[in-house]
């Protein structure tokens, strides 16, 4: 995947086809292995050194000392941001810079070089442009179209940027031009930091530990604390094993910016998330990183933003958050999924079908040991053809052809208001009689779908009409019990996003717990190391094409 604008058509008529007798012999070699790329469809492989190239009638770029020097600065650049220079052929581009100023160099050394150069200039842009995995290879229902460069930008705005030796400037503005990513990204250098000096020793197991008690493990409890940003008042030369108010302090902040209860007692999950290496903490930064390439192009204008790791939701305006509030996502085996859509609608009042999974493994498990669940829940039992059947006329061991489905209410699994939007997954935000959740830090609860705290106030600001929405005339509406759908005058982009960072004050980071498994397999993918199709050993014949 390469950073592309131009067409095939405008790259062969600004070459001109130039004979092969008027080139240099780095150029015509050049010319031989790229130009058979610019006939393949679409991104191909190669095909964007080959448009770089013939834009330049297929004359070496990196014949200046300056321009390489600048190159590979940007390429240990981009450690920075969590990528590996050595994807971009860094050793191996010190070690053949020397072909520069040598009399005896070849031109197939040379052309070996400048392909490799420009293809280390090109993937390094795009992997910063848009990340350098395919979110699409690691989650098959990925609907999020990845950042496009827009007029001005591609292969030309690298040849210009060469030019003008403004190849550091251009490194920095493919960079997401977002402040999460800078916090990021010092963040990384932080933690980094923080492992080249040691980075913590573990707190010891043993017995659960509380406020007012002694032990042995508080002075190191103190330390990791410390090196993590809390503050933490020094101990008491005389008693340094007592667990006082400023350590309980300190770690009840840790807890909460952890998503663990905050009472300040060390036990089994908050000693598990202390002693989280500082290896597996930057490796985790890294990941979010890459996230954070993929998806902060998206977050601009007027939108509403689930962040399901986070238990969160905000609606942004101007890409600040006007209104946040907490969310209750699907659990661990009945994930939520990361999607892009539109709201466009809402049900005030909703009743509710039961989706076919829930009736299987959660309803009829319920109506096999108790009969008079349906009744007590308010549940009617429809034919296909949506007519009412007696519980009683139905075979619960084996039910075929039935549809369950509750009446609108405060009791109903809904909540009184629903919020949709277009999706194969039969997700939506929604209320929920199940308040109570909200006050735990962890809020994996749900069956997928996303319930909203305090959903009205998202209702008021959606419909966004003071005169026929305000809050008074939504609470009428909804105190009246009828179901009722109101169509949104405009509908409002929705992204469901998954960050298991937050960034908080002093530099701090907290780690989320990554409730769904989805940092193994992305950075997996991440640390795969590519291997430029130009890498070949010095003077062996160049690749006629180039592989991705």
């Amino acid at each position: 995947m390469m950073l592309m604008l131009v067409s095939v058509a405008g790259v062969v008529s600004a070459a001109g086809q130039a004979p092969a007798q008027d080139m240099d012999p780095v150029a015509e070699l050049i010319r031989e292995h790229v130009e058979p790329a610019l006939s393949l469809t679409g991104a191909g492989p190669g095909r964007a050194e080959a448009e770089f190239y013939a834009r330049g009638r297929f004359a070496p770029a990196w014949t200046r000392p300056d321009d390489v020097d600048q190159l590979l600065s940007a390429l240990r650049g981009v450690a920075a941001d969590g990528l590996d220079p050595e994807d971009y052929a860094l050793t191996e581009l010190l070690r053949r810079r020397a072909v520069l100023g040598d009399p005896q160099a070849t031109a197939l050394q040379r052309a070996q070089f400048d392909l490799l150069a420009t293809d280390a200039c090109l993937s390094a842009l795009t992997h910063l442009y848009r990340g350098k995995v395919d979110p699409a290879s690691l989650d098959v229902h990925w609907n999020i179209d990845p950042r496009q460069p827009g007029a001005g930008r591609g292969v030309q705005t690298v040849r210009e940027a060469l030019a003008q030796g403004q190849l550091a400037e251009l490194f920095a503005r493919a960079r997401p031009q977002n402040a999460l990513y800078d916090e990021l990204r010092t963040a990384l250098a932080r933690w980094r930091d923080m492992a080249a000096h040691g980075g913590w020793a573990p707190v010891a197991d043993g017995a659960v530990l509380k406020p007012g008690m002694s032990d042995p493990r508080v002075p190191d409890l103190r330390r990791r604390l410390q090196r993590g940003g809390y503050v933490v008042d020094a101990s008491d030369a005389d008693a340094p094993d007592h667990y006082d108010a400023s350590l309980q302090q300190a770690l009840e902040q840790f807890q909460r910016e952890h998503y663990l209860v905050d009472d300040g007692i060390l036990g089994n999950a908050t000693l598990a998330a202390l002693n989280v290496p500082v290896a597996a903490r930057i490796e985790q930064l890294r990941v979010n990183l890459e996230r954070a390439r993929w998806l902060l192009h998206q977050l601009h204008g007027e939108f509403v933003m689930v962040d399901i790791a986070g238990y969160g939701i905000a609606y942004y305006k101007d890409g600040k958050p006007i209104w946040q509030s907490r969310v209750q996502v699907g659990k661990p085996y009945r994930d939520t999924p990361v999607f892009k859509s539109q709201i466009t609608y809402l049900t005030l009042n909703p009743t509710w079908t039961v989706p076919p999974t829930i009736l299987r493994n959660d309803i009829l498990p319920k109506v096999r040991r108790n009969p008079d669940y349906l009744a007590a829940n308010r549940i009617r039992v429809l034919d296909r053809q949506g007519r009412e059947l007696a519980p009683a006329a139905v075979n619960w061991a084996d039910p075929r052809g039935i549809v369950l489905r509750q009446d609108a209410g405060p009791g109903n699994s809904l909540g009184r208001v629903v919020i949709r939007f277009p999706n194969d997954y039969a997700v939506y935000l929604h209320d929920t009689p199940h308040q109570a959740l909200f006050d735990q830090p962890q809020r994996a609860s749900s069956s997928g779908c996303i319930r909203v705290e305090r959903p009205r106030e998202l209702v008021e600001l959606l419909l966004d009409d003071a005169v026929r929405w305000n809050r008074a005339a939504i609470d009428r509406a909804i105190d009246t019990g009828k179901t009722q759908t109101v169509t949104l005058g405009n509908p409002v982009p929705l992204l469901l996003a998954y960050w298991t960072v937050d960034l908080n004050e002093g530099g701090r980071v907290g780690f989320r717990p990554d409730i769904y498994r989805r940092d193994p397999p992305l950075r997996a993918a991440l640390n795969r190391p590519r291997v430029s199709p130009w890498l070949m050993p010095a003077g062996a014949m160049l690749p006629s094409h180039p592989r991705g």
